[in-house]
């Protein structure tokens, strides 16, 4: 199956159910290789407990990371 025909299929399957598409975000962040000052950023930097690990929160704190 090539590219437009992948692409095809996946619009008609969309018109049909919800589709749940999955990569690989976490191991993109993981090159990063973040600390828990950059995890924290500015906004949460006196957050009580640990953020290290929290990539949703990253959204907020390194959008340049999370495209």
């Amino acid at each position: 199956m090539n590219r437009e025909q992948r692409i095809q299929f996946l619009h008609e399957a969309l018109k049909q159910r919800i589709l749940i598409l999955d990569g690989a975000m976490g191991t993109m962040i993981q090159r990063h290789k973040l600390d828990e000052a950059a995890y924290r950023g500015e906004r949460f930097s006196d957050w009580p407990s640990d953020l290290k690990g929290n990539n949703d929160l990253l959204a907020i704190t390194q959008p340049e990371i999370i495209q």
